[in-house]
């Protein structure tokens, strides 16, 4: 047979595009179409209703950056429809292509019921089906013209990204606003058509399945009239019937599909947008699984589930039905899908009290996965945080975005710092927008790793980011190929559904340890400095909150702020979401977020003063309160006495220029440029910084990654680099016992003090960079005389170990990592950290001496980007930065120095110490959390972990009587298999391995 493989495959796109899919709606009449543009933000539906709208004619403008209008359109049915399926097409000037990421609209009846979302690919209402013909039409859209931010020619700067700056231009053309018959046989037809000839294209050209369906395709083009489609759809696929009723094989690759529209809680759009595409979504998707039976449907993150609820009541009804037939799932167990790298250790088991608690509350229904599609990268402290929360399974798709190398299995055990192993699966059709196309489906049975030993894998399907969600041509694609032979066989359902199938066919799945590292998106740990100084001062501020209102509400009555801290938590977490606290939002929303931490700020620093003046009692004395979880300067933790008096430090002038710092422990010389050219721990004998080199040494790079602007930072960054040697200034600081730097550089200037802490081997570096640059990286370079194959850094309850050489791809792919309050390092007996208190990007490199051949250690702080992309102005402006050098220090020192540069002490004016509420002798136990139960119940909970990575025994007394002591989840609830602890009248005594984390629950006796 003559090989016409190519012209029958030609034949089958141009018929289905020019004349097949034309004929799905063969006849339409226009609407009617009037409009009201709401003035400044959003409307409240009944207020868009009430409107009053002037005619518009389809081919007109419409839509201000981030506007609303609300287009009311009106029309008759024809009588002559009589029996036919009618729906209105209504297209507000849609792209196919931009499925989330332009103009939406939702759909209304006159009495404000909510019908469906319209989106670039969802542009239909249906209006009856069959219509009896004279209906009266009478429809109303909220219509939102939110801007195209990332176009075809993606990461071009541009202003839209905030409305102070978007203009008023319209962005938008009217295009299509009819009443239409649908043809649903040429419907079908088309969608018989699309899945065999997707099929077909993956099977090899040698394979008699793929000339089965090619001759199939080509029998039914014959019968295809192309002046009457309609009329001959039927027959067409009649021709199509054997094919398509072929069964897969048995050894078919099994995909669980998942109705899912991934969106982003903020990002190319402000949050208050987020909350009507998620009421738009929800009402397409609540829509679709009264149509579609075997339709499943899962949303995550809570805080979207309860924006719905807060703002759209009855969209919130719709869902709630749903969700009682099992049929629209909440997924996660999240309060947002959050970035894991960087935020803190209480603030990643909250997300998960948040999250879980809100499932529970209004459904009663307990997650056990945590779903996280989109996040850059996992913490390997994650896997016990998800298992302390009741939770067993993940899941991601993120990771198949590496550069470099692949990752080696879609479905394994993820096993954390502590040793809790998590059943983790990444989809191997590497999207989290799947839409049953036929090359998805063939990669994701091609890509999966693990075959021989596992079959299943999930599709999570859908268009995100208010595309619209699931589609019903995705459904009827599905269906399709739900045992069809050639294609990985789909069936719809829950996460949990996959999960216990995909668990139970893979007892011994393969195990990977530590970070689970994105090869991509490395800046995000930098990009939009004051939003993540907002989120780590936020963090610690609620530490500071919890901990003296319940050690206040025990000791004195006082009122603890149950809704207020509930409220704030919900907001921070929040602001953690993967988009907002990477730096990777529009200007809007980093302008929004930089006022919210001011809020939060003020709301608890007015909880902390109160609860603290309540303690303290009315009196003269001065009183420093600690809330670290170590004793510092005499104070123990959670404590307050009166200030201990320091120790002497001395400045005096260098021998060649600059300034000495002396404490009696160490011994700092600044030379005249300003640079550390000596920090010499002298109960030791040991200097500190590489031999020939400097250290607190500013370099700036040029930054302008191949794409990606504000998430990006690539190697080859590292190929230029400017030091900042020259000082405008090296002058003593106003104190009289520190030294102040000042350095300009391009259009922006930097002021250092550097000073010594009393009876402490510490070098406080506090930074102010008044920056005006543009795509420039600034870096601040401590080179150590130290020999280190590996470093520690801070992860969520604990730390874990990189290695500073690059023996393997994986290994140099690191050159951009995160870690929290510090990073060691360290030669057996003496080590180095560097504590911060709001930067998380660094990097950490090995360098050999050329006079001795020995090692040195170089750790380089990332301090600041200024991407154009989605941001121009990204980090424009005044910041400031804390960080310290503590020579000498091993890992219980990284840990403690951490959390004191984070939590300064606190001086009140009273007239009574304060004896901590509870205390752990050992130092190796941090306290991360001192509350009240969030049930309201008064007892008090307390949450700890191992922090240097060994075995300990803690013993945790309380300064209240004590009735029951109970281990508990992070949700505050009995753990069934935990060992009860020792106690002895107020004091409990545990047994910790490393990293372990443990909450106690004590009710007050």
């Amino acid at each position: 047979m003559h090989d016409d493989r190519t012209l029958v495959e030609a034949r089958l796109k141009r018929v289905l595009d020019e004349r097949i899919r034309p004929a799905v709606y063969p006849e339409s009449v226009p609407l009617d179409v009037a409009v009201w543009h709401a003035p400044g933000e959003p409307v409240p539906v009944a207020e868009g209703l009430a409107a009053t709208p002037e005619p518009i004619e389809v081919g007109a403008r419409w839509g201000a950056p981030w506007g609303t209008s609300w287009f009311r359109v009106t029309g008759t049915v024809p009588e002559a429809w009589a029996g036919k399926t009618v729906e209105a097409l209504l297209d507000l000037g849609f792209d196919e292509n931009m499925p989330g990421f332009q103009c939406e609209g939702l759909v209304y009846r006159p009495d404000g019921t909510p019908v469906k979302g319209l989106n670039p690919r969802n542009q239909w209402v249906r209006i009856g089906a069959p219509v009896e013909g004279g209906e009266e039409v009478r429809l109303h859209v909220e219509a939102a013209s939110n801007p195209v931010i990332l176009d075809y020619h993606p990461f071009l700067p541009t202003q839209l990204g905030d409305k102070e700056t978007a203009g008023s231009e319209p962005q938008y053309t009217l295009t299509r606003m009819d009443l239409a018959v649908l043809d649903e046989t040429v419907w079908e037809l088309v969608l018989d058509l699309e899945v065999l000839g997707e099929l077909m294209a993956e099977l090899p050209v040698e394979s008699a399945r793929r000339w089965d369906i090619l001759r199939a395709v080509e029998k039914a083009l014959d019968a295809v009239d192309l002046q009457d489609v309609g009329a001959t759809a039927a027959a067409a696929r009649e021709r199509l019937a054997v094919v398509l009723a072929e069964p897969a094989v048995p050894s078919a690759h099994r995909i669980s599909a998942v109705g899912h529209a991934h969106i982003d809680s903020a990002w190319l759009w402000p949050l208050r947008e987020t909350v009507r595409k998620v009421a738009r979504t929800t009402s397409n998707m609540t829509a679709l699984i009264e149509d579609e039976p075997e339709f499943v449907f899962a949303m995550s993150q809570a805080q979207q589930w309860a924006w719905v609820k807060e703002h759209r009541p009855e969209v919130w009804a719709r869902v709630k039905k749903a969700v009682a037939e099992g049929r629209f799932v909440p997924a996660g167990g999240m309060w947002v899908e959050s970035d894991t790298n960087m935020a803190g250790s209480e603030a990643m088991a909250r997300q998960f009290v948040h999250g879980k608690r809100f499932f529970l509350d209004e459904f009663g229904i307990e997650n056990d996965e945590a779903w996280l599609p989109d996040t850059f990268g996992f913490a390997a402290g994650l896997p016990q945080i998800i298992k302390a929360a009741g939770s067993k399974w993940l899941l991601t798709q993120k990771i198949s975005w590496s550069q470099t190398n692949k990752f080696p299995h879609h479905t394994f055990q993820w096993e954390g710092i502590d040793g809790t192993r998590i059943f983790t699966h990444f989809p191997p059709v590497d999207t989290y927008n799947c839409s049953m196309r036929g090359s998805e489906l063939a990669h994701a049975a091609k890509n999966f790793k693990d075959k021989g030993v596992a079959r299943h894998s999930l599709a999570p399907t859908g268009w995100g980011d208010g595309g619209g969600g699931t589609t019903r041509e995705m459904v009827a694609k599905a269906a399709r190929v739900r045992d069809l032979e050639g294609s990985a066989t789909v069936v719809w359902e829950t996460p949990a559904e996959f999960f216990k199938k995909a668990e139970a066919e893979y007892p011994n799945a393969p195990v990977w340890v530590g970070e689970l590292y994105l090869e991509l998106h490395r800046a995000t740990l930098t990009s939009q400095a004051k939003t993540k100084q907002g989120n780590r001062r936020s963090e610690h501020l609620l530490r500071e909150a919890e901990l003296w209102a319940a050690t206040a509400a025990v000791r004195t009555g006082f009122p603890y702020p149950y809704e207020e801290l509930d409220r704030i938590w919900k907001t921070v977490l929040l602001h953690q979401f993967h988009d907002i606290l990477p730096g990777s939002s529009i200007a809007w929303v980093h302008r929004e977020a930089r006022r919210t931490y001011e809020r939060v700020a003020e709301e608890l620093t007015g909880i902390i003063d109160a609860a603290q003046r309540a303690l303290a009692g009315e009196g003269g004395t001065e009183l420093v309160f600690n809330s670290a979880p170590h004793r510092r300067d005499g104070v123990p933790a959670g404590g307050a006495q009166p200030a201990a008096v320091a120790s002497e430090v001395t400045l005096a002038p260098r021998v060649g220029g600059g300034h000495v710092l002396d404490n009696g422990l160490l011994k700092v010389e600044i030379d005249a440029r300003g640079l550390v050219v000596s920090a010499y721990d002298i109960d030791a004998d040991r200097e500190t910084i590489a031999p020939g080199r400097a250290a607190n040494l500013l370099q700036i790079h040029p930054d302008f990654p191949n794409m990606w602007d504000a998430w990006d930072v690539d190697e080859f960054y590292r190929n230029t680099v400017t030091d900042l040697l020259d000082a405008d200034e090296v002058v003593p600081g106003e104190d009289g016992v520190s030294v102040r730097i000042v350095r300009s550089f391009g259009a922006s200037r930097v002021t250092q003090v550097l000073s010594l802490a009393p009876g402490e081997r510490r070098l406080g570096i506090d930074t102010e960079v008044d920056w005006h640059e543009t795509e420039k990286f600034l870096k601040l370079a401590f080179p150590l005389d130290v020999h280190a194959e590996r470093y520690a850094s801070e992860t969520q309850f604990g730390h874990f170990y990189r290695p500073t050489h690059t023996n393997t791809s994986w290994e140099a792919a690191k050159f951009e990592a995160c870690n929290h309050r510090f990073v060691h390092i360290e030669e057996p007996g003496w080590g180095v950290a560097l504590v911060n208190d709001s930067t998380y990007g660094h990097d950490v490199t090995r360098t050999v001496r050329d006079s001795d051949s020995g090692t040195t250690t170089t750790v380089r702080v990332s301090l600041l980007r200024a991407p154009r992309f989605p941001d121009p102005e990204t980090d424009q402006g005044v910041h400031r930065f804390r960080h310290a050098l503590v020579p000498g220090a091993g890992i219980g020192d990284a840990v403690r120095e951490g959390w004191r540069i984070n939590l300064p002490e606190r001086r009140v004016s009273g007239e009574r110490e304060v004896a901590p509420l509870v205390e752990v002798a050992q130092d190796a136990v941090v306290v991360t959390a001192v509350k009240l139960a969030d049930d309201g119940s008064g007892d008090v909970v307390v949450r700890f972990h191992e922090s240097r990575g060994g075995r300990t025994r803690a013993t945790l007394t309380a300064g209240f009587e004590v009735g029951d002591v109970t281990v508990t989840d992070l949700l505050e609830r009995p753990l069934a298999d935990a060992a009860a602890p020792r106690r002895d009248g107020d004091r409990v005594t545990l047994s910790l391995r490393p990293f372990e984390l443990v909450t106690l629950r004590l009710t007050r006796a």
